[in-house]
């Protein structure tokens, strides 16, 4: 394979490599367990091939890995072997970004933090579809309707038909960043406040919570550009950053990498106003 394998192959290959390692295997011992030659093992573990589904339950079941951990590693390496969703939106979708939504579909924990615009999660109909029309990318009208759709096709997903732990934190400069016009920030900034003082109806299954960072944060505000971070089961060491780019940004799966922004984002949320506090700002403002 020539370039950078996709995100998920690095990030299954990290973990069975440290998963072996950890259990003092080498390459050899890794491959018995398979009945295949060592170098499929090192392509696999360096994401420059797959593994079938069959193989990656002997591997995990052979190093020990929880059940848990074990189906969040299935959900992310054959999530997208079937058909999709996404594979309607070449248009608007990139490989790059096939790969993430494929990912956050599978995540049990995301944390998004947005300095400039309101995370695409949340965003209403109104909101997005604004967005769309102002973006250079979008050269049609149909672009920019499976723009919109896509980002609901999201919401509809990991809002409403699975139960991850969810956590945002909104720059206050997004919420003074009028997108749309009154019209459309008015309502925008109505669901935020309902999400930020009640989060979604326990019938949902969601955990939910929305902060705001004030202005007054200061340096945290300005040190920092928006990110999301994706976690699988309730393993510390398994996760993917995603920072977001006119190109479709950039993924990082690294241990060290994870550990890193996951500290930032813990400052940001100790920097950010409480929920309830963040949902009287956002009701003020909507009312204004």
């Amino acid at each position: 394979m020539n370039g950078t394998p996709p995100v998920r192959r690095r990030l299954l290959g990290t973990a069975l490599r440290r998963y072996r390692e950890n259990l003092g295997y080498g390459l050899e011992e890794a491959a018995q367990i398979l009945e295949c030659d060592r170098s499929k093992i090192s392509r696999i573990e360096t994401g420059q091939r797959g593994i079938r589904a069959k193989e990656l339950r002997e591997l995990l079941t052979e190093y020990g890995v929880p059940d848990e951990e074990q189906k969040a590693l299935l959900a992310v390496a054959h999530r997208g072997k079937q058909h999709g969703w996404w594979q309607d939106y070449p248009d608007v979708l990139s490989s790059a970004g096939q790969e993430y939504v494929i990912m956050e579909a599978a995540a049990t924990e995301i944390m998004t933090y947005d300095s400039h615009q309101i995370p695409e999660l949340l965003q209403t109909r109104e909101y997005a579809g604004a967005l769309a029309a102002a973006d250079p990318g979008c050269t049609s009208d149909e672009q920019r309707a499976h723009t919109v759709e896509v980002k609901l096709a999201r919401q509809r997903i990991v809002r409403g038909e699975r139960s991850p732990r969810l956590e945002f934190l909104i720059a206050e400069a997004a919420l003074h960043q009028v997108v749309g016009g009154a019209r459309v920030m008015r309502p925008q900034l109505t669901l935020l406040a309902s999400l930020a003082g009640t989060g979604l109806p326990k019938s949902v299954g969601v955990r939910v919570s929305v902060q705001v960072l004030p202005f007054a944060a200061g340096a945290y505000a300005a040190g920092c550009g928006s990110m999301a971070i994706l976690r699988f089961s309730e393993t510390q060491g398994l996760g993917v950053i995603h920072l977001a780019g006119l190109s479709g940004g950039v993924s990082l799966e690294d241990q060290d990498d994870l550990a890193r922004y996951v500290r930032a984002f813990a400052q940001l949320r100790a920097a950010a106003l409480s929920p309830a506090t963040s949902a009287r700002l956002l009701r003020d403002m909507a009312r204004d």
